[in-house]
């Protein structure tokens, strides 16, 4: 899209899918850096991940692109999903505690991929990003001043900061092997059709979008998986014609029994026609093409998401990919590129402490990891489900390893601040479902479990460790959904809440009526032990929960747990636990103490 290559960048971005678009996008609107993108492909370039999960909403709103997606022909709006993966569908719209209360949709899209891709990518360079197609990096350098990245053609390129948007390969950034993120190692084959049924026009009492036609994602387990079912308007003979996308996850090992090699176009189609409910929708369809499209090893995490030293950033795919049951790679890689951009702009922000950059560069590399492993864990437990209702199949019997042992302590951090995402807590149970319901040998209950420190009983001593340290700095506020209400035990304001009604109402007419949180690093307290292994804190945003109260009631000698309870609000009760659980505080049952 730009002829000529400049000498020298602030910022490149290897790769332009929607992690790099969207960073380059952000900068150029929020910052005056020189930015440039390249990438090896030629847009429009085909590419998976067809339905988007709703948190891309307001990221597309974020960087003014949302508009173009709603003007598209390329999409069909999105409201939420149908799960079967028992005999009666799980069903729910996007945030559905949020839908029953005040009655409007949170919406995402389904789309051509290639074409959403393209919009993005175009959308940068109109931002002012310089972007180059048909432009391979071959290698990343740093320097003693910058960095220096070599094309395929050997001009060198010299930059700022480098950010790796490459997607699903080892870093040349990182140079290292990326390692697998779930004990799963699924493969991904799919094929589109024509003249299938649109899954709202199921003829059900449990089908809550067929009144209004509002289209779900549809998704059904069987004995060795399970099959997403997606509407994807796309171009064929130069025609837009309303496809869906028919996609199987399984593993690689059951494609060697007979009639299940899902690679062969006349088995996969057999295969998903004795699908429940699937089946009944692609009964009519037509395959567009007699060729499979597959994906394997996908499931995977480089080891590192950011260096400040060493001037390199991962974003997107590049960072992590962990499923695509939920939809969820679109909207993480974005928001990847959101906070990666809110981390470069402080970067270059000569008034911000060198001290607090290094912070918000680790709040990026640590949270971030937190966030894909445990979003990892509850996909993990999905599988362990569908395998236990089908204990005779291949699927329960080669399941993957237990990764619990390597969880980071980000992570148990992470479990032990929110519940699963409740979207799909729903689909794991029912409606009325908890946490409590799901199987405690799964992955992410085993994990849950071994994060929990325990409960505090009203009379035991609670104190800082000896070596407990506390600093002021900046934080990063990851993920950041903009227009999500945070889970328990956060609780909004009835003004907040009616921001948040009038923001999806009509998110790019009402982009002001939240602010997102990742779009300014916010002051914070860090909390940690002199001397402790791996650099572990724990983090308070002081506009948010306030957390400093708990160190002051702790200066002098500590407080019995009662007497915090009465001093504390439910955050920062639930900060004392964490501290507790990286052992920042010690926590001294009422037998062991003086009850004087």
């Amino acid at each position: 899209m730009t002829d000529a290559i400049g000498t020298y960048y602030d910022v490149i971005i290897m790769g332009g899918g929607p992690a790099g678009s969207t960073l380059g996008a952000q900068l150029a609107r929020t910052t005056n850096l020189s930015t440039a993108i390249f990438d090896k492909a030629q847009f429009p370039r085909e590419h998976i991940g067809e339905s988007l999960a709703h948190p891309t909403t307001p990221a597309l709103e974020e960087i003014g692109a949302l508009d173009k997606l709603m003007s598209s022909d390329f999409k069909v709006k999105k409201f939420g999903g149908l799960f079967r993966w028992n005999k009666t569908p799980n069903v729910g719209f996007f945030d559905h505690d949020s839908y029953l209360e005040d009655g409007v949709h949170r919406w995402a899209a389904h789309v051509n991929r290639s074409e959403f891709d393209h919009m993005l990518l175009q959308h940068a360079a109109e931002c002012g990003v310089s972007v180059f197609e048909e432009t391979t990096v071959s290698a990343f350098e740093r320097l003693e001043d910058g960095c220096e990245v070599t094309l395929n053609d050997g001009r060198k390129v010299r930059c700022g900061y480098f950010v790796d948007a490459s997607g699903r390969r080892n870093s040349i950034a990182s140079k290292k092997k990326r390692n697998y993120l779930s004990g799963y190692k699924n493969i991904a084959i799919w094929q589109h059709y024509t003249g299938a049924q649109h899954a709202y026009d199921i003829p059900e009492d449990w089908n809550i979008f067929r009144e209004k036609s509002l289209s779900p994602i549809a998704c059904s387990a069987f004995s060795d998986g399970w099959c997403w079912y997606i509407p994807v308007p796309k171009i064929i003979d130069g025609e837009r014609v309303m496809t869906h996308s028919v996609g199987i996850v399984t593993i690689p090992a059951i494609l060697k029994e007979p009639g299940k090699d899902f690679t062969d176009l006349e088995q996969f189609t057999k295969a998903i026609k004795e699908i429940p409910l699937v089946g009944e929708l692609i009964k009519n369809g037509t395959p567009i093409s007699d060729k499979m499209q597959t994906a394997t090893n996908y499931s995977m995490i480089n080891d590192q998401f950011a260096n400040f030293d060493e001037r390199w950033i991962l974003v997107g795919d590049a960072a992590y990919f962990v499923d695509p049951l939920f939809s969820s790679g679109v909207a993480f890689a974005m928001h990847h590129g959101l906070s990666a951009a809110t981390v470069l702009k402080a970067t270059f922000d000569d008034s911000v402490d060198e001290q607090h950059k290094r912070d918000l560069w680790h709040d990026y590399d640590m949270e971030w990891h937190g966030i894909a492993e445990s979003f990892s864990l509850s996909i993990d437990q999905w599988y362990h489900a569908i395998g236990k209702s089908n204990p005779d199949s291949i699927y329960w019997r080669t399941r993957g390893q237990d990764v619990t042992t390597e969880v980071r302590e980000q992570t148990f951090q992470i479990l032990l601040s929110t519940t699963m995402e409740p979207d799909l807590l729903r689909v794991l149970t029912n409606p009325d479902g908890t946490q409590a319901d799901l199987d405690a040998e799964g992955p992410y209950m085993k994990a849950y479990g071994m994060a929990d420190p325990g409960l505090i009983g009203d009379d035991d001593l609670v104190a800082l460790a000896p070596g407990a340290t506390i600093r002021k700095s900046l934080g990063l506020d990851i993920p950041g959904f903009k227009g999500f209400a945070p889970p328990p035990p956060f609780e909004l304001s009835p003004e907040e809440r009616a921001a948040l009604t009038k923001y999806w109402e009509d998110p790019v007419k009402n982009g002001d009526a939240v602010i997102s949180p990742l779009s300014q690093p916010l002051p914070c307290h860090r909390y940690s032990v002199e001397g402790a292994a791996g650099g572990v804190e724990v983090r308070s945003f002081d506009e948010v929960d306030g957390g400093k109260v708990v160190w002051d009631c702790l200066q002098d000698g500590g407080m019995r747990y009662r007497d915090l309870q009465e001093n504390l609000n439910e955050l920062q009760l639930h900060l004392v636990k964490l501290l507790w659980r990286t052992g920042v505080v010690t926590v001294t049952p009422a037998s062991s103490t003086s009850t004087g």
